[in-house]
């Protein structure tokens, strides 16, 4: 394994009516090239500080491990006719994943790497598992892109799996503070708001219509701020006014994909049309860009913990660490 590569990114605006000029100052930038065959999709970085950070190896069928300090990495296979995709960090500190491929919530023990796995109920057709996020009451909620939602109590093993308003395109999931969990709808070009006993949901609509609610995260808040793929837009969604408010990416060919907010409420988003991550600050209401280093980098998915961006970059089998200073 290639050891890690350190450089140095100046922020850099994608249109003069962007800049914020507090932000113009250096962010370090370390690439980390993982094994062939990985294309890395989700990340998960541990919470404490110089932790390992977790991805998922779809191609390879595996959950990927990553020290930070020496590049190393290590991958766990998940089990026969597994295509991993996201993976979270659970209160119990491991890694969990929904697995496309076996159809399934695996957990990964993160001392033993020893494999647990909740395939979804007989019956249940495939689903296109995508990303999960955990209640305050321990149990996980998915989405598959298929058009189903579930949820697990890893305590009991019960599992339940309903029909998504509208069908196909159940992607992004959330919980806000206060346990609240919304889900993004890509096909359906909504945004999702779960009750937590019933699981029934509500279909909260955007401002743009079709604009593609592709991943949704929580602010401190509790506001929902959601990528708009088809739309190019970053929305948020105030859970206590209820009311929506929109931003215009920045360029000419807006695609955004992943969606970040990290402990300091500044949200950051993958630009796929220019090749680009995003940082916005919702006090000035202002964009600025950090570029690849490489063409099609194709980042689906943006994580981090304190201080810390983790962006992986699907096209380029590698991932990269943002250190924002903050």
């Amino acid at each position: 394994m290639r050891a890690p590569i350190a450089i140095a990114v100046l922020l850099a605006a994608l249109a003069p009516a962007t800049l914020n000029s507090a932000w113009a100052a250096e962010v370090e930038a370390r690439e980390y090239p993982l094994p062939p065959r990985t294309y890395v999709h989700d990340v998960a970085p541990s919470p404490e500080p110089g932790g390992p950070v977790w991805y998922t190896a779809q191609r390879d069928g595996a959950l990927g491990k990553l020290d930070p300090a020496t590049g190393k990495t290590e991958h766990i296979a998940l089990g026969k006719g597994s295509a991993p995709h996201g993976v979270i960090i659970g209160p119990d500190g491991a890694p969990w994943v929904t697995d496309g491929g076996q159809n399934a919530i695996v957990r990964v023990d993160p001392k033993t790497n020893e494999v647990k796995v909740w395939r979804l109920p007989a019956g249940s057709r495939e689903a296109n598992l995508n990303t999960a996020a955990f209640d305050h009451q321990g149990r996980i909620w998915f989405t598959g892109q298929n058009g189903i939602y579930g949820r697990l109590d890893p305590k009991t093993g019960a599992m339940q799996v309903w029909e998504a308003p509208k069908g196909f395109g159940p992607y992004g999931i959330t919980v806000t503070p206060k346990g609240e969990v919304y889900f993004a709808s890509l096909a359906g070009s909504y945004v999702g708001r779960l009750d937590l006993e019933t699981g029934a949901a509500e279909v909260l609509e955007p401002p743009t219509q079709e604009q593609g609610a592709r991943r949704v995260w929580s602010d401190s808040k509790g506001g929902v701020w959601v990528s708009e793929w088809n739309a190019g837009n970053l929305s948020r969604y105030d859970t206590l006014t209820k009311q929506w408010k929109t931003y215009k990416l920045p360029g000419d060919k807006e695609h955004a994909y992943a969606v970040y907010v990290d402990d300091h409420d500044v949200v950051w988003v993958s630009d796929w049309g220019a090749n680009a991550i995003l940082r916005f600050d919702p006090s000035t209401e202002q964009f600025q860009a950090i570029p690849s280093t490489r063409s099609g980098a194709n980042v689906r998915q943006i994580h981090g913990r304190s201080g810390e961006v983790w962006v992986p970059e699907s096209g380029q089998g590698r991932i990269v660490l943002l250190r924002t200073g903050e």
